[in-house]
Parts: C-alpha cells; sequence; structure tokens
C-alpha cells in the first residue's frame, strides 16, 4: 500500500488532490497547517510528500528543509503559487524531488507522483543488515548471526514496517493499517500484540528484555537503532 501525505492549506484543493491521487493501493493523508504536518511526520512513514510552500503558519520549504536534515530522504514535490526560476531553485536546493506550479492539471500531477513514486521503490533496499541480523524480504530469508529465522506472512510484514522506520515509534493503528493487508473491516484488538510476542520470541536473545523490538507505551512500537 502507498502511502502519500499532502500539506495544502487550500481545503478544496487538498481534497481534490487527494480524490484524484487516492486508489485501491495508494491512501493519500491530509493536512492543512504546518505544525499538524510535523506532528504527523515525527510519527509516521510515507512513501511521498506533497508539500505546498505558502502556508499560514509557515513555509513547506523550511519543513522540507528539516526533514532533510534529519535524514529523511522520502521523495518530495512542491507546490507552490510562485513561478519565479529564483522559487523553483531554490526548492530543489532544499532537497525537493519534483516542484509543480498552481494552477496545475490532476493528469500531470498524477503523472509526477507515479514517476516519484517509482524512483523511490526503486531506491527501496530489499535487504537490510541490522547489528547480528539480515532480513532479506525478497527472497524471504532472515536470519541472526548466520542462523536461519522462520517467519509468517504477517510477521513479515510487521518486521518490515518496523525496520524501514527504524529509530521512530510507529503507532499501534499505523502497523495495523500497514500490516494487515487483506481488506478485513475487523482485526482483533490483541491481534497486534500477540504479533509482537511472536516476533520477539524468534529475534530477540531474551523476548522479556528485547533489545530491538521495543514498546514504546502509549503510542505503539519501534525497531530500536543500537551501536
Amino acid at each position: 500500500m502507498e502511502r502519500i501525505f499532502l500539506l495544502e492549506d487550500d481545503a478544496v484543493l487538498s481534497r481534490g488532490v487527494a480524490m484524484a491521487l487516492a486508489g485501491p493501493e495508494r491512501t493519500v493523508h491530509r493536512a492543512e497547517r504546518l505544525g499538524e504536518a510535523e506532528n504527523v511526520l515525527a510519527r509516521e512513514r510515507f512513501d511521498l510528500l506533497i508539500l505546498d510552500v505558502n502556508l499560514p503558519d509557515g513555509n513547506g520549504v523550511e519543513l522540507l528543509r528539516r526533514l532533510r536534515e534529519r535524514g529523511d530522504d522520502t521523495p518530495v514535490i512542491l507546490l507552490t503559487a510562485n513561478d519565479l526560476e529564483l522559487d523553483e531553485v531554490t526548492g530543489l536546493e532544499a532537497g525537493a524531488n519534483d516542484y509543480i506550479t498552481k494552477p496545475f492539471s490532476l493528469a500531470v500531477l498524477r503523472a509526477r507522483v507515479a514517476a516519484q513514486l517509482r524512483r523511490g521503490a526503486a531506491r527501496q533496499p530489499e535487504v537490510f543488515r541490522l547489528g547480528p541480523f539480515a532480513f532479506d524480504f525478497q527472497k524471504m530469508d532472515f536470519c541472526r548471526d548466520g542462523t536461519p529465522i522462520e517467519l509468517s506472512k504477517t510477521e513479515q510484514r510487521l518486521l518490515r514496517v518496523l525496520v524501514e522506520n527504524r529509530g521512530r515509534a510507529v503507532p499501534r493503528s499505523v502497523l495495523v493499517d500497514r500490516v494487515w493487508t487483506d481488506g478485513a473491516e475487523f482485526v482483533e484488538e490483541n491481534a497486534l500484540s500477540v504479533t509482537v510476542r511472536r516476533l520477539r520470541g524468534k529475534l530477540e536473545a531474551d523476548p522479556a528484555k528485547p533489545e530491538y523490538l521495543k514498546t514504546v507505551y502509549g503510542i505503539g512500537y519501534t525497531w530500536a537503532v543500537t551501536p
């Protein structure tokens, strides 16, 4: 499931863009204020960010700079009413991957979004080497210190979301949405807790004192970044 974050203060435009981009395999999370966007981006991971430059409470370019400074390489498309070449250069130098001037065609936006999502998917590693672990999600090959580990499909999906967002607290609601993607309308409340417990039993040296898959109380779980 592809996840897009849209920061646009024009509610009508925001709804229109979200409707144009959303689909069976793609969700769009909307925000209209910079402060709201910063709170969401601190908690959740997206495949693409679409950021308006001029906002009532700040500037999308400054948000982009802060994201890049902390190592976030999520593809970003900037939206702006400014059509000056200097504005475009400033946005690209801040780390934007693309720049679209308003008004724009939704067909063009969809094409640009699809291009950035393809590039982002191509950059995403299939093999993660983290401490004693090697996780190859393409070959479904998982090891600790060279010893194979058998994981269920659900455990694999949970593990992937966590390692792709390592160092961040991933809310329980986000994990449920990303892990149980079979279209089920209802997931047992303790399904996530059970899956986490099973995964810890397979990965951690001492599941009662997890070193890697940690609980963030009141929020969810995180894959801890260790030295």
